[in-house]
């Protein structure tokens, strides 16, 4: 795992190039704390923070290939490399090393971009050709690994991290209204969107080529859920689920250092700790947050699952102060609006885990949009055959639903069968599945003075699927889930970004390709969709505690607005003062004060889901602006300061003058 860094600058000084990029490799060291590398020629310079995990000895970057044409800087890991190193060896390809980013560099020199669907991993990569001058970006299928990119002064930059684009001399951000907006309304990003003008992030499953002054986006795949294995009879979905969720985490146990479990308390995650546990050849040790508030713990569950597996457990636990003293430090690293406080402990929990000498863990994301572990997806089972149900058949399916939330209980049956009948039809094309949800969101919008059509973004990007109009509304809402909340929050916010602030790397096994087939072959085949992940529950049945099978979904949460209503920091000033509030032009102040004043006035009883959401996005823009746009407060950590002397570098001679002496540290 790696942070990634470069440029192609044809109309500037190459003399300056090393500078540059050192500057951009220090504000995202936090990714790769092991080692540092760059490569520079006359128009293009690109460099890695390095954390090694797999040959560290041997696998440094930027890796060429033994003639100098291509140059690889590479973040992620690709964890079927040992058999596709096998059918290149076969092909007559020779390696000098034993590590993936080889491996993926002879793929592309052997396939160019067919061998992208071939990669099992979380990647993000950018690979030159000195020969064409051509840049080719790529990035997974899920969107694991994050990638920016922006057109800049006649050229183009990428990173791993957009911070690193406050190192480049001249580069502006600017928050962009439009996006903001549509980011409000639909929670997250899509995978195109930052939030900030002219910076675009690459698409999940997308690759993007610069050649001369063409650029071209394209796709290698698309989330589908009819590319699957046939499966007969459920005793044989059953025995698939084992199978293929073994094998996915045995490729990702695939390192040369220590790899630990990070627990929930969940089925998910405990189903990843009991198959890690029995193709460890380590103790195991697992990491968890408990918290002050019983409303939000887990720890009980996650004691007992540790207890039964005899696993090394360590249990951070985490209160309204945590929360409070580490949103901006963590938001640093996340870069993109939020919705929840729930990444903060992220944040702290990869801190201890690194602290205890782990460099990799996995985790249980992927298995509720795979599976189809959510309650919106029995939701919208339930509003789609709303107006064929009788009353009683209404009312025992909303019981079912959302037993964490408190304006779910028996008291509420009224209300939500009223909103349920209003919504049992679709108002936004497309979006049947997640108008509740949005209504949130619209709320939301109220921040911004002018929201426009905050819709227009995500319904667009739906149409623009082909095979999005013929899906089930159960296949839509899936599919909006792997655009949504999936890679613009849970694998973004709340995973890469904050395992990574700390240099962790986090594998998610239940997103393997094999995985995601599976599932899309069995859901609602051999069940009704109403007990959630049913048919998982019943493949480790025999092997897990009876408590953890019989666990109803809790999501991870954390303390929102009442966190910051209880301690009411000095920081609360950037959205709540006439002057701070200015800096932010396309906010509505009023509404703005009306909230924050609220939020910290009114008992946390008081505030609704929507209020508490809203709070947190206002708080995130705000700081997002001091440290981005105004540079107010541009490190709220220390970041290792990258130096030439510090830099692996490799300098090629160049086609337009001299570029200086060669220098190589290690």
């Amino acid at each position: 795992m790696c942070g990634i860094v470069g440029f192609l600058a044809p109309d500037r000084d190459s003399r300056t190039f090393d500078s540059i990029l050192a500057g951009m490799l220090s504000a995202i060291s936090h990714r790769g704390p092991d080692a540092a590398g760059g490569f520079v020629d006359d128009t293009c310079a690109m460099g890695t923070a390095r954390l090694s995990v797999i040959d560290p000895a041997h696998g440094a970057q930027p890796m060429s290939d033994e003639s100098g044409r291509y140059w690889l800087c590479y973040n992620g890991e690709i964890y079927n490399y040992r058999e596709l190193r096998t059918e290149l060896e076969a092909r007559g390809r020779v390696f000098r090393t034993q590590s993936d980013t080889e491996v993926l560099l002879q793929a592309w020199i052997a396939w160019g971009k067919h061998c992208l669907p071939r990669l099992n991993g979380g990647f993000a990569f950018a690979i030159y050709d000195r020969e064409t001058g051509s840049l080719v970006l790529a990035r997974d299928h899920f969107g694991k690994r994050p990638l920016f990119y922006a057109e800049h002064d006649g050229g183009l930059l990428f990173a791993s991290e957009m911070k690193a684009f406050l190192a480049y001399p001249g580069f502006t951000f600017e928050q962009d209204a439009t996006e903001i907006a549509s980011i409000l309304a639909q929670w997250t990003p899509l995978p195109h969107q930052t939030g900030f003008r002219g910076i675009s992030s690459l698409g999940l499953a997308e690759w993007l080529e610069i050649s001369g002054v063409a650029i071209t986006r394209r796709s290698y795949d698309t989330i589908s859920f009819d590319r699957s294995p046939e499966i007969r009879t459920k005793a044989e979905a059953l025995d698939r689920i084992r199978h293929t969720l073994a094998e996915s985490v045995r490729l990702r146990l695939r390192s040369d250092v220590e790899v630990g479990v990070y627990l929930s308390g969940g089925l998910d995650s405990s189903i990843i700790a009991l198959l890690t546990k029995h193709q460890s050849e380590r103790a195991l040790r697992t990491f968890s947050i408990a918290f002050e508030d019983a409303a939000f713990d887990e720890s009980e569950a996650q004691a007992e699952l540790s207890d039964f597996l005899h696993t090394d457990h360590t249990s951070l636990t985490i209160g309204h102060a945590d929360i409070v003293a580490n949103f901006e430090a963590a938001l640093y690293h996340a870069e993109v609006p939020a919705f929840r406080s729930a990444f903060v402990p992220m944040y702290l929990l990869s801190k201890r885990t690194r602290d205890a000498g782990i460099k990799v863990v996995l985790s249980g994301e992927g298995a509720d949009e795979c599976f189809l572990g959510y309650d919106l997806f029995k939701e919208t089972q339930l509003r789609a055959a709303w107006n064929s149900l009788d009353e009683a058949t209404r009312a025992s399916r909303i019981a079912a639903l959302y037993p964490h939330l408190d304006h779910y209980g028996p008291q509420d049956l009224a209300a939500v069968t009223g909103l349920y009948q209003q919504f049992a039809s679709e108002r936004l094309p497309g979006m049947f599945s997640h108008e509740l949800r949005f209504q949130n969101g619209r709320f939301a919008t109220r921040l911004m003075r002018n929201a426009g059509d905050p819709f227009t973004a995500i319904t667009g990007w739906a149409a623009g699927d082909p095979g999005f109009a013929t899906m089930s509304a159960v296949e839509k809402a899936q599919w909006l889930e792997f655009q949504t909340l999936l890679p613009g929050y849970l694998l973004s916010t709340q995973g890469d970004r904050m395992a990574l602030a700390h240099g962790v790397e986090n594998r998610c096994p239940f997103l393997d390709k094999a995985v995601f087939d599976l599932a899309s072959s069995i859901n609602l085949r051999f069940d009704d969709g109403y007990e959630e992940k049913k048919l998982l529950r019943e493949a480790f049945q025999d092997s897990l505690p009876p408590s953890i099978l019989r666990k109803r979904k809790f999501p991870y949460r954390a303390p929102d607005s009442a966190a910051f209503a209880s301690i009411k920091p000095d920081c609360l000033d950037i959205i709540s003062s006439d002057a701070e509030l200015a800096k932010l032009p396309y906010l509505d102040a009023r509404f703005a004060r009306a909230l924050v004043k609220k939020v910290t006035t009114q008992p946390a009883s008081a505030i609704s889901t929507k209020e508490n959401q809203t709070f947190i996005s206002l708080l995130s823009l705000a700081f997002l602006h001091r440290m981005f746009v105004s540079r107010e407060a541009m490190r709220t950590r220390a970041e290792v300061q990258v130096t030439l002397a510090d830099m692996r570098r490799v300098a090629l001679p160049c086609r337009h003058g001299s570029q200086g002496n060669f220098i190589s540290v290690t």
